[in-house]
């Protein structure tokens, strides 16, 4: 009889995951990514979610938070600007935003488990 044990290296975090999620949204189509962009889009009624990076400035964090809930679209602050720009093959990012409402879904769900956002 065999026993198979999983490398704890093989097994992806979830912060992993979300990174992972955001490149396929990217290749997918489904990402806008930078302040006038996600702003503009935001303002247009196509996004599903905003995520803001945690080391962006307190202005950009409020004008997001400000602008999400006046929206009704969910925000999230996680990661930095250069993971979030690398995820998606772009340069550092401090906003970004899905919109597509699977991925949205997806990402939410991760986030919330990765405990940090809010």
């Amino acid at each position: 009889m065999k026993i198979y044990l999983r490398s704890y290296k093989n097994m992806k975090t979830n912060e992993d995951k979300i990174y992972s999620f955001l490149g396929l949204a990217t290749r997918a189509g489904k990402i806008v990514s930078g302040d006038d962009s996600t702003l503009l889009e935001l303002k247009r009624g196509n996004i599903n979610l905003v995520i803001v990076a945690e080391d962006a400035s307190d202005n950009t964090k409020k004008m997001f938070s400000d602008m999400c809930v006046f929206y009704e679209v969910p925000k999230y602050f996680f990661g930095n600007k250069e993971d979030l720009g690398h995820a998606i093959g772009k340069a550092m990012r401090s906003s970004l935003a899905i919109t597509d409402e699977n991925f949205a879904n997806i990402l939410m769900e991760h986030l919330k488990q990765y405990g940090n956002c809010k």
